[in-house]
């Protein structure tokens, strides 16, 4: 049974940056690709950015290209969201998730296998 624990959330200001966080213990993590969801208020839980095992392709949700950056350090089990020029329609609780199977892009719920717990991003505007 994977485990999944996000970090790095907060409150921010308009235009600021925030970097998330996900520990993941219990499962091989390194054959497995990795993503980030985030759920709003009121609003279904939606997809943020994937990556492959290996880190060398990412997805991201028009809503954050050119300003979020999903990586990954496999030596270390842990995935990171890097969230540059953060507007207020970003605030959110944010998830990691890893994907059901080994050749699977979480890019949706049911893609995923396992959920972390999630983190407050609020931006202030």
């Amino acid at each position: 049974q994977v485990q999944l624990v996000e970090s790095g959330g907060g409150l921010v200001q308009a235009g600021d940056s925030l970097r998330l966080s996900c520990a993941a213990s219990g499962r091989t993590f390194s054959v497995y690709p990795m993503g980030w969801f985030r759920q709003a208020p009121g609003k279904e839980r939606e997809f943020v950015a994937a990556i492959s095992w290996g880190g060398s392709n990412t997805y991201y949700a028009d809503s954050v290209k050119g300003r979020f950056t999903i990586s990954r350090d496999n030596a270390k089990n842990t995935v990171f969201l890097q969230m540059n020029s953060l507007k207020p329609e970003d605030t959110a609780v944010y998830y990691c998730a890893l994907s059901r199977g080994k050749t699977t892009i979480p890019s949706s719920p049911p893609t995923v296998g396992s959920w972390g717990q999630g983190t407050q991003v609020t931006v202030s505007s």
